[in-house]
């Protein structure tokens, strides 16, 4: 993370009381090498607690907490619970560098957030979406961000990483070594999973970017036309997918092209244990989810079994 990153502060931000700490806490999470997409988080979510709280940080109490968690609590659960844990380690830094006597944060129960199930989509919605945004043997007046966009997607879908994974991907991390084509994935809390990059089509489509880009390091999928950007943002990213969707009228979130390599990889019958490692779970448990969904794999055995049953 940049130093630029933690002191880009607007004006009305100089005066709240809080924001020198929270620029502090930042320093030290850089220095501890913290993912940037979690320290970009952990600046959003304090700054907006700093702005309903206009106290000293030494005699912060549980009470300015909850109030500002009664205000947020038409925000999802999921983003309710992130922000508390984002005032929850700012509050444990506070403690132990002894800006604050005790941590509020100790009275304040965690936000519980319901499990879902994923919402994977059909494959062929997938595939009307990213032949919108060119072929996989795109013509050579293909604009460059627009063969990268079409890279970047597949990506996520083709090896079930976050968007903010592929966004985050450089040149370095591919291993295109014919018949061995892997991808280093840089994941949550700094882990890293190796996911191997079985299709050819994509394979190809890789390769030809690189050519068309002249990318031989850096970022894999950079923010400027002429590839001296930095890596494209998450938010780009979203918004650029959004826009594809509504040119075709299919209603795709991003994040379920991770879903979708998923459920078609358990439908397949990869083993639970193979998706997690593919996927970069750190339990089984959050991988099993996707066997509640249609499995068709299961609903073959089951129609075969009834079939020798009945005698047919």
């Amino acid at each position: 993370m940049t130093t630029d990153m933690i002191e880009t502060s607007s004006e009305p931000e100089a005066y709240l009381p809080l924001l020198a700490h929270i620029e502090d806490f930042l320093t030290d999470m850089a220095n501890a090498n913290r993912p940037a997409n979690t320290l970009r988080a952990y600046r959003g979510d304090l700054l907006a607690f700093a702005e309903h709280y206009d106290g000293d940080l030494a005699a912060l109490n549980v009470s300015p907490v909850r109030a500002f968690l009664t205000s947020i609590a038409g925000l999802s659960p999921a983003t309710r619970k992130r922000k508390r844990a984002a005032l929850a380690a700012f509050c444990r830094w506070a403690v132990r560098h002894d800006r604050l006597a005790a941590n509020p944060m100790d009275k304040v129960d965690t936000v519980f957030v319901p499990k879902t199930l994923p919402r994977p989509v059909p494959a062929a919605n997938v595939r009307k979406v990213l032949d919108a945004i060119c072929s996989r043997r795109p013509r050579k007046d293909v604009p460059v961000d627009v063969l990268r966009d079409r890279v970047l997607f597949e990506t996520a879908y083709q090896c079930g990483t976050r968007a903010s994974e592929a966004c985050g991907l450089y040149v370095e991390d591919f291993d295109l070594t014919l018949d061995d084509e892997h991808v280093r994935v840089h994941g949550k809390g700094g882990t890293v999973r190796t996911v191997l990059l079985d299709d050819r089509g994509y394979v190809i489509l890789v390769r030809l970017y690189l050519a068309r880009t002249g990318h031989t390091a850096g970022p894999m999928f950079r923010a400027s036309i002429n590839g001296r950007g930095g890596p494209l943002s998450y938010s780009a990213a979203h918004h650029r997918w959004q826009k594809y969707c509504a040119a075709v009228g299919v209603d795709i979130e991003i994040h379920q092209l991770r879903h979708s390599h998923a459920t078609e990889l358990i439908n397949a019958g990869v083993s639970i244990e193979v998706v997690r490692k593919r996927l970069g779970h750190a339990s089984t448990e959050t991988t099993q989810i996707y066997t509640l969904l249609a499995d068709q794999v299961a609903d073959t055995e089951i129609r075969a079994a009834r079939r020798r049953r009945d005698g047919r």
